[in-house]
């Protein structure tokens, strides 16, 4: 594997010649959008693009990217915000996650170390974030590679942070923020998997310690699989999920999905996941197979 640094823009990983990632930490994108950082493609092993950028219908969903819908009244999110009693609402209230230095970057493993601050529409730096990089596994053989996640965010304003959604402001079933996946169109109608046998939509809102979501291409018609693994370190572990599979396919590991969460000043929330992309579409017994591997070699519940 081998990290191809384009300064000021992103980093690229490949193996070989195949870019498995594109991790844009300039986006360039509208002050509405709420600019943060993300992933762009993510691909397979096989090639195939599991992540869709700025799509027409909610411009603000871009690839994979760690945001909040709400946090103490500040969007991270992009577009409007959801206001109790009136719906959405465009205000002057979008925030944006300013990329500030790379601690570490090199190929070995490979690993990135960023640094970044979670910056108010007035310009106010309300956190500060030590965000990790990592491959955590490539298996040519079986098809898959793994994506490992850090997040450390540290409360910098002088009074509390308060992490919502907008189904923590009223609107139910859209308890969005955390980390956030937009897949691919043709991924729509896909398969949602999770804990004890739930499945579909009834997976909304639900608490898993993992959500796996398979779908197929258009053109080569082959199928791909994703899968999110919450870890048993994070606050609420399991989180509760918030996933579509309609109109569009989408997953946000929500642990303020229908309750508030408060970060005091000087405090840090500590957020890990592992991201799977695999090669065709798995059974649940393949991820659960999975799953159950991750548990005996840590320890721990997954």
């Amino acid at each position: 594997m081998r990290l191809v640094h384009a300064v000021g823009e992103f980093v690229e990983l490949c193996e070989g010649r195949d870019l498995l990632f594109r991790y844009v930490y300039e986006s360039g994108v509208d002050s509405g959008e709420s600019p943060k950082p993300y992933f762009h493609p993510l691909r397979t092993l096989a090639g195939e693009a599991v992540t869709l950028f700025r799509p027409h219908d909610h411009p603000w969903h871009t690839g994979l990217a760690m945001t909040s819908a709400y946090l103490s009244g500040e969007n991270f999110w992009g577009g409007p915000t959801f206001v109790r009693d009136e719906g959405y609402v465009w205000l002057e209230n979008q925030g944006r996650i300013r990329h500030e230095a790379w601690n570490e970057m090199h190929g070995d493993g490979p690993f990135l170390e960023e640094r970044l601050s979670w910056i108010s529409q007035a310009g106010e730096t309300w956190i500060e974030e030590v965000r990790g990089i990592s491959v955590g596994e490539l298996d040519s053989a079986r098809g898959f590679w793994s994506l490992d996640l850090s997040f450390r965010l540290t409360n910098v304003r002088e009074q509390s942070l308060t992490f919502g959604s907008p189904t923590t402001e009223g609107r139910p079933a859209a308890g969005y923020g955390g980390l956030f996946w937009r897949g691919p169109r043709s991924f729509s109608g896909g398969e949602i998997l999770a804990v004890d046998g739930l499945e579909g939509p009834q997976v909304m809102g639900r608490a898993s310690p993992w959500l796996a979501y398979v779908g197929l291409h258009d053109g080569t018609g082959h199928g791909s699989t994703v899968l999110f693994v919450d870890s048993p370190t994070n606050v609420r572990f399991p989180c509760k999920w918030f996933v579509r599979n309609d109109p569009y396919a989408c997953a946000s590991c929500s642990f303020m999905f229908d309750e508030e969460y408060a970060l005091e000043p000087g405090e840090e929330l500590a957020l890990d996941y592992r991201v799977v992309i695999g090669d065709c579409a798995w059974s649940r017994g393949r991820i659960e197979d999975y799953v159950g591997g991750l548990q005996t070699h840590s320890g721990k519940e997954p």
